[in-house]
């Protein structure tokens, strides 16, 4: 229940930053990180990269939660994706999202993204392949190839989609 309040006022607080508009944030630059502590560095320069980002630029968004999750600052990422995946919003955006905790090496979060995008989107020959090499990258063979299938069966000729089942069975992740 904590984690959830401060995910909530985290969001808050970056939402309502967002409105403040242009004249109200600091302008980037050296006075950021120079002699800074890196972490202060980091979450300044965040705090200016979700303004930059916007509020309708959901893939930019998307770039700074994961700095901050990737980053060790998991909360303040999970508050921007929780509040791109509540409000309206792309497949895409969930796609993009399931492979930032898959980078973090957190399966059991990324999968059920994963699933929920390729119900909505069951014919895309690359998102198939990329998707079916995380699963057999996270020891789930049977399901890895049942989606290489599908992926086959749409389009053999797809390059990306090869290179991404290939590589899966040399323990390489997609490259995106």
């Amino acid at each position: 229940m904590r984690n959830l309040k401060l995910a909530a006022v985290v969001a808050f607080v970056f939402v309502a930053g967002i409105g403040v508009g242009h004249g109200a944030r600091p302008e980037p630059g050296p006075t950021m990180y120079r002699d800074q502590d890196p972490q202060a560095a980091a979450r300044a320069l965040l705090d200016v990269a979700l303004v930059q980002a916007g509020k309708n630029g959901s893939w930019e968004r998307i770039g700074v939660g994961r700095a901050y999750y990737l980053g060790g600052l998991k909360a303040e990422g999970v508050a921007i994706f929780d509040a791109l995946l509540t409000g309206k919003h792309e497949d895409s955006d969930v796609f993009r999202i399931a492979r930032v905790y898959q980078e973090a090496g957190e399966w059991d979060k990324a999968k059920p993204l994963f699933d929920r995008y390729l119900q909505a989107n069951p014919k895309d020959v690359k998102d198939l392949a990329e998707v079916g090499a995380y699963y057999l990258l996270n020891g789930d063979r049977a399901t890895a190839e049942q989606l290489f299938d599908r992926a086959y069966k749409i389009e053999r000729d797809e390059l990306w989609a090869t290179l991404d089942v290939a590589g899966a069975y040399l323990g390489v992740q997609p490259q995106h």
